[in-house]
């Protein structure tokens, strides 16, 4: 290891992808490698999702910081396990009933349901790198099916083989005691139905590299070949394996697979290997603090985050904190803009590769420039003025931000558009006002009269003469005058820096809004 890798290591910027990063500049100091492999796993029987999203993101990112630390390349292996047999028809695709006669044959044997590729596992396989490509992820795909066939993992087949006895060991009391009857890490794809059967084995031969079962329907008994695709494995001992025969580096998890990682680690081990380092996330929560299931439909998807934030914000959303449980739902978008928006600011003032927004661009300094309003801004103007286009929208932020256009600020031309759409879907339909106390009544008419004698000035000035008209009048503290101020004008529980709204939206429209607050009749609010 170099003198400045060594630096680096003791000197490394203070953010968890660089702390994992230091996991694997250790592990090929010790292993003589050149190059770091990193993998992500994918089961291709469903869709590409959020959480497929925050997986490869979260290894890029760890990956890119190995690359800072050492200068050396580094490799990310996109694995897709589409040898796996089918157990159940999906319920989110077309005709059904063409994949029912094909239940327990690989991916890659099933027909298309979409028509548009040669098998259900290739159909999806081609959404997976679609979808990567979509983010500019950099990656390498890899087809279970390809790799099996190609005879790619020939050599580590048969030393599972060899290893028989001590993988079985360990993995029997993984399993409970029906399942325990059954088990074999080995499944032989039947050669006349073509289906993975999950039988027993009735003898195995490494010499051979052979393995003999019995049908359970029909009593026949054959011999098959590990080798060349006639024959996978069950998928911990298939992802042992994988790393054995590929030399991992490094591949992280989520919480509800510790215990599989735990074993696949004992098995990779066994098999003659150290399993790579990783690092175990946290599952994602709904909004009522229970796991998000995509049978249940309770969670948040790639696209209805995409509908309402640039994908920036998904990446800041999965950078936060990875080892921590998040609800992820609707109500943590606007947050989420608004954090990158902040980080992409301080990162073109300084390129620091603590920031979030470094690790978000690739280490590079993007083109475009942040935003000048906030996206919590942007809600809040378009709840007052009910705006249903951009227009409405840029009329306010062009009086407000000199020069400013869609073509000068591109971010912020994307923030209009998904701050509109936010709104529609999530403020205006939730938006409830209240009357205003006897009390709340006199500091708004105090507020009004403030805010005419301000005429061009400063946010920062309207927002400390807002705080000394809270201050004038009995509230227990600011907070509830500022509560107060978002419940009456804006019908919502929480805005933004009120000086700020009133210095984007103008200081006679805030007074117009106020006078119309205290006229407001109670069966109107």
């Amino acid at each position: 290891m170099s003198d400045t890798v060594r630096n680096n290591l003791t000197e490394l910027p203070k953010a968890w992808p660089f702390e994992e990063a230091r996991k694997v500049v250790k592990r090929l100091a010790a292993s003589g490698k050149e190059t770091a492999l990193f993998e992500t796993g994918y089961g291709p029987s469903g869709l590409p999702h959020i959480g497929t999203f925050g997986e490869v993101a979260r290894t890029t990112w760890v990956r890119r910081a190995f690359t800072e630390i050492t200068g050396r390349p580094a490799k990310l292996l996109a694995f897709s396990d589409d040898m796996d047999g089918l157990r159940k028809v999906p319920d989110n695709i077309p005709n059904k009933d063409l994949l029912t006669p094909h239940l327990g044959k690989p991916l890659t044997q099933i027909p298309d349901p979409f028509g548009t590729h040669d098998s259900f596992g290739a159909h999806n396989n081609a959404r997976l790198r679609a979808f990567l490509d979509s983010f500019g992820f950099e990656y390498e795909f890899a087809s279970s099916t390809e790799y099996y066939r190609a005879g790619r993992f020939d050599a580590a087949l048969v030393r599972v083989l060899e290893c028989y006895d001590a993988v079985m060991a360990a993995t029997l009391p993984t399993l409970r005691a029906e399942r325990q009857a059954t088990y074999s890490p080995f499944l032989p794809v039947h050669p006349h139905t073509g289906i993975v059967m999950q039988v027993p084995m009735e003898r195995i031969d490494p010499a051979a590299a052979t393995v003999t079962w019995k049908d359970p329907a029909t009593g026949d008994v054959f011999e098959t070949s590990v080798k060349g695709g006639a024959c996978k494995l069950q998928w911990k001992a298939d992802w042992a394996m994988r790393w054995y025969a590929l030399s991992v580096d490094y591949e992280m998890s989520g919480k509800d697979l510790i215990d599989s990682v735990k074993l696949s680690g004992r098995l990779c081990r066994i098999l003659g290997a150290q399993p790579p380092d990783g690092m175990t996330y946290e599952l994602f929560l709904d909004q009522d603090g229970q796991k998000i299931s995509k049978s249940k439909g309770n969670g948040l998807s790639v696209d209805e985050w995409l509908t309402y934030a640039p994908p920036e914000s998904l990446s800041q959303f999965m950078y936060n904190k990875p080892q921590s449980a998040k609800r992820l739902y609707f109500d943590v978008i606007p947050r989420a803009v608004d954090e990158y928006v902040g980080n992409l600011d301080k990162l073109r003032a300084e390129a620091e590769p603590a920031n979030p927004a470094w690790h978000i661009h690739g280490g590079r300094l993007p083109n475009h420039a942040g935003s000048p309003i906030s996206f919590a801004m942007l809600l809040n103007l378009a709840s007052v003025v009910n705006a249903d286009s951009p227009d409405i929208l840029w009329g306010f932020i062009r009086r407000y931000a000199a020069g400013a256009s869609p073509e000068t600020q591109p971010l912020l031309d994307r923030l209009v558009d998904h701050a509109i759409a936010y709104y529609r879907d999530f403020v205006r339909p939730e938006k409830r006002y209240r009357q205003p106390t006897d009390m709340e009544r006199a500091a708004l008419e105090d507020l009004a009269a403030t805010l005419a004698t301000l005429a061009d000035s400063s946010a920062e000035t309207i927002q400390n003469a807002v705080f000394e008209v809270g201050k004038r009048h009995p509230f227990p503290d600011l907070r509830t005058w500022f509560g107060a101020l978002y419940q009456i004008l804006l019908g919502q529980q929480e805005g933004p820096r009120f000086g700020g709204f009133v210095a984007l939206y103008g200081i006679p429209e805030t007074i117009t809004l106020i006078q119309s607050a205290l006229t407001r009749r109670s069966d109107a609010a």
